[in-house]
């Protein structure tokens, strides 16, 4: 069976949507079932700066059909600690509150920034200690952490390595497989046709061979990240069909 694409946006809530993607007068209380009627899954932004709460959890869920699904942003400080100081402690510290989202959670995203140089050892304390039931993405943003070495650890335990275009990048991300799935970041400011088709392509082999994906295209003011995230699911239907 060919593998399911979860596309969308990072982050929901954002009132300069109305009315391109919100309809106008829809109360914020209602963005996130409005934008989960036509997208299968979003890129939560406010975990990585606050743990959310059982109630936040259950809201988003509420709010949301069975297939949804979540990617959440790991909070920024315990990521810190569950990398670089203790993550036999901080790992669950960190996790314990995505456990709510159930088979809701796609994956979590944990992000490593730029200036964090590659730690073998580090890396490996952390997946060590990571929960396998919790499905876990690493993106990298320092360069040194692209190396055989890295992807093979990432195999090892099954997380997913999350490839990021940014919008001075010369060349588009390499699609690497370490996981069950794979996890692309979308970060241009605008993407043409061509460039959507370019991306289809390169991602249909691996949804035709089984894989999940999750593409998530980046928030804006006006909700032109949500149309692209439409405009690319059409693209992967017409050439999966």
């Amino acid at each position: 069976m060919p593998g399911r694409l979860y596309v969308g946006t990072s982050g929901f809530a954002y009132a300069g949507w109305t009315p391109r993607f919100y309809p106008a007068g829809l109360a914020a209380s209602g963005y996130l079932a409005h934008y989960a009627a036509s997208l299968p899954a979003v890129e939560l932004n406010n975990t990585y700066y606050a743990s959310p709460s059982p109630s936040k959890v259950a809201a988003w869920v509420g709010a949301t059909p069975d297939g949804f699904r979540f990617a959440v942003k790991a909070q920024r400080g315990g990521s810190f600690r569950a990398l670089q100081v203790d993550p036999s402690s901080a790992v669950p510290w960190l996790t314990g509150p995505y456990r709510a989202f159930g088979e809701r959670l796609g994956t979590v995203l944990f992000r490593v920034p730029e200036g964090v140089r590659r730690d073998d050892a580090k890396l490996s304390a952390l997946l060590a200690a990571w929960p396998t039931e919790l499905p876990l993405t690493m993106e990298f943003q320092d360069a040194s952490w692209h190396v055989d070495e890295t992807f093979a650890a990432l195999a090892g335990v099954g997380a997913a390595l999350c490839a990021t275009e940014l919008p001075d990048d010369g060349e588009p991300p390499t699609l690497r497989r370490t996981g069950s799935f794979l996890y692309l970041r979308l970060r241009r400011h605008d993407y043409d046709e061509a460039d959507l088709a370019a991306w289809a392509a390169r991602l249909e082999p691996f949804i035709a061979a089984g894989d999940d994906a999750f593409v998530f295209f980046r928030h804006d003011e006006v909700g032109r990240g949500a149309e692209l995230a439409l405009a690319f699911r059409e693209v992967m239907a017409g050439i999966s069909a």
